[in-house]
This record gives C-alpha cells, structure tokens and sequence, in this order.
C-alpha cells in the first residue's frame, strides 16, 4: 500500500465531505428558519456517520452546533 497516495485520497475524500456537508446543513438551517422550525438560538445536535462496508468500519461523530441570533 503506497502510504502517500492513501493520504491523499483519504484528505480528498473529506474536503469533499467538509465541503458538501457544510453546504447541506447551511441550506437546513436556512430552510428551518424559513419555515418557523428553529425559534431561538439554541444549540443543535449533530451527528455525522462514517461507513466503509468492505473493512466493517463504522464511526460516528456527534456534536452540536451553536445559534447566535
């Protein structure tokens, strides 16, 4: 396994997952406060799974987002 090649698909793949994600919960929250869902600006929870089915690797991160408003 060529460790320098590894490293660098890995960071691509998560600028990528960075990059998506935080574009989808912007436009979540943005929807959410649209709509009357998100009253103040309390913290929200978040969790974020990792899966790669062919080595059985699962991991979960979970955390919260502050709302200032």
């Amino acid at each position: 396994m060529n460790e320098d090649k590894l490293n660098m698909e890995i960071r691509k793949f998560l600028k990528k997952v960075g990059v998506t994600s935080q574009r989808e919960i912007e436009k979540a929250l943005q929807a959410a406060s649209g709509s009357g869902k998100l009253s103040g600006g309390e913290p929200l929870g978040v969790t974020m799974k990792l899966e790669m089915p062919a080595i059985g690797l699962v991991h979960m991160v979970e955390g919260t987002i502050a709302l200032d408003e």
